[in-house]
């Protein structure tokens, strides 16, 4: 009852992580009151492996009140809950055909994802990196940084498909276009002379 006053749904507190565990903190809120923040509400998107690759006992720590289960005396928090979720505007900030510029942070059998924003992964397909051979996953290495063209955003499911190829075929794409826009600058200019010079000639 005293927590349930204190500590209302969706208030801000502060304490101290008394204990660290594979599935969470323990936050100490009060004498005998410890709140938990599970692993998955510790971060909107970055992969934390253990909680205690992050936090240490005797740490201050914020959270949000997410539930106060009085039967059961369970108190649960939420630290990624301080900021807005990332991937509810992700379209403000991204788009189809953007290359952008991410770091490896985990490897699969199917492919790397990539962070491109704190709280934001993409997932580059083994048929769309650079490197397919058998030892590819030896190429991309966690904290490798890469390019990436965005082919796919879908934010109710939070997935961004990105292809390291197309990045390269439109950076390809994009030098061929400027030495074409070059030559015919240059086809232009040639043009302007030749006509300025039968001009002076009066022809």
């Amino acid at each position: 009852d005293l927590v349930e006053q204190q500590y209302p749904l969706g208030s801000v507190i502060r304490g101290t992580v008394r204990n660290i565990t594979d599935f969470g903190i323990f936050i100490g809120i009060d004498e005998g009151i410890d709140g938990l923040v599970h692993i998955s509400d510790l971060s909107w998107g970055q992969r934390i492996k253990h909680p205690g690759d992050r936090y240490k006992k005797g740490d201050e720590v914020e959270a949000r009140v997410l539930a106060i289960d009085k039967l059961n005396e369970r108190f649960s928090l939420g630290i990624k809950q301080l900021s807005e979720d990332p991937w509810y505007t992700v379209h403000s900030r991204f788009f189809l055909g953007q290359v952008i510029e991410g770091t490896v942070v985990h490897r699969t059998d199917f492919g790397v994802f990539v962070e491109i924003e704190e709280g934001i992964e993409g997932l580059v397909h083994v048929s769309e990196l650079s490197h397919e051979g058998a030892d590819w996953q030896s190429n991309y290495p966690e904290g490798k940084a890469i390019r990436a063209e965005i082919i796919h955003i879908d934010s109710h499911d939070r997935k961004i498909s990105l292809s390291e190829k197309g990045a390269e075929e439109r950076t390809a794409g994009d030098h061929q276009g400027y030495m074409q826009k070059q030559s015919d600058a240059g086809s232009r200019l040639g043009d302007v002379m030749g006509d300025l010079s039968r001009k002076f000639r009066g022809e």
